[in-house]
């Protein structure tokens, strides 16, 4: 099969290799589209994502993958062929001159049965068992493939900002970031019946697109920007959010929080320490970091999304700014690290 490899830290490859081996719990799904993680991919690329280093290249890259199940295993209770599946990875590299950078951009992935596991007693790391096998779930019959693919990033930051912030209906927020995060973050809170909704984002166009996701307010993140939240919210905010994972940001939202509110790091921050001035803050406030999915919360929060889906109250239309063969993933990958880039889509059909 073909799979696009980090060959090395910035250069990418398409490269041969064997299909991945079935095992009893697992299904062998075809790749449909994936989608260009802005974030993580553009990081496991450079050579920077935390816990991955030189000596672990190349790498199979990609983690927002789409496909159809073509064959099953001998255990598995929980997919069918023909089944519409997300959250297929390669985990083990069929080639051992590979590892995984989670191998989603690959033309045959798996998924692993987590409820068969579940029920027969081996949902242990001693039986191939782990966390990430709980979101590889069916896609219901007329969610389209652009919706499917981008429930990847929309089931992370629904369970992030419901479970891991504890985001409540009538809150005031402040989003710093309107990248894919960022404006899904907008879209939640004001279908979730959040108060005042304020981005701020440095670009224009990603400023108009906060403001048709829901946002009240769109701001240009500079000392006139912050000036205004201070209008908005003279006793503070009840919740800002780094989208982004950058040190300044966080710092640049300590004077704005409320007493007893919430600062949510939600970005990947790349450096190993984060250091801010608690003393132009309140008293009291909380610091989430959230660097890594909760995935029994992730898993959950498919259902509520593909209700609002169903309902025309998110498209992924309004996220995907370019749709590329699979065979120009470098064309796509620059597209993907432009300014105004969202969400860029790999279409399969070229490999299958």
């Amino acid at each position: 099969m073909k799979s696009i490899a980090v060959v090395e830290p910035g250069k990418l490859a398409i490269v041969e290799l064997p299909e991945p081996t079935l095992g009893p719990y697992d299904a062998l799904v075809r790749s449909e589209i994936a989608f260009i993680c802005n974030a993580t991919d553009r990081k496991v690329v450079d050579g920077h994502f935390p816990g991955m280093d030189r000596s672990r290249y190349p790498l199979l890259l990609g983690h927002e993958n789409v496909g159809k199940v073509c064959a099953v295993g001998t255990k598995v209770t929980s997919f069918k062929e023909g089944d519409r599946v997300v959250g297929g990875l390669v985990l083990e590299p069929p080639d051992p001159r590979y590892q995984s950078g989670w191998g989603g951009n690959s033309q045959y992935v798996l998924v692993r049965d987590h409820q068969a596991m579940v029920a027969d007693h081996v949902d242990d790391e001693a039986h191939g068992w782990n966390d990430s096998f709980q979101i590889m779930r069916i896609v219901p019959d007329g969610i389209d493939l652009g919706a499917a693919g981008l429930l990847c990033t929309w089931r992370e930051v629904y369970a992030g900002m419901f479970t891991d912030f504890g985001f409540k209906p009538k809150q005031d927020i402040v989003v710093f970031g309107a990248g894919p995060v960022g404006l899904s973050f907008i879209r939640f809170a004001r279908l979730q019946g959040l108060n005042r909704i304020v981005s701020m984002d440095p670009l224009p166009s990603k400023r108009e697109r906060a403001l048709a996701m829901g946002a009240d307010e769109a701001l240009v993140p500079d000392e006139q920007g912050l000036a205004r939240i201070r209008q908005f919210f003279p006793h503070g905010v009840d919740a800002l959010v780094d989208a982004v994972g950058h040190n300044r940001i966080i710092q640049s939202a300590v004077p704005l929080v409320r007493m007893g509110g919430s600062i949510c790091v939600y970005g990947v921050v790349g450096s190993p320490t984060i250091t801010f001035n608690k003393e132009q803050g309140p008293y009291n406030f909380n610091l989430f970091i959230h660097q890594w999915p909760t995935r029994a919360a992730e898993a959950a929060a498919q259902d509520p999304l593909v209700s609002w889906i169903r309902k025309g109250l998110l498209s992924a239309g309004d996220f995907v700014t370019g749709t590329y063969s699979i065979d120009d993933f470098e064309e796509a990958y620059a597209a993907s690290q432009e300014p105004d880039a969202i969400k860029t889509m790999l279409d399969f059909s070229a490999w299958n």
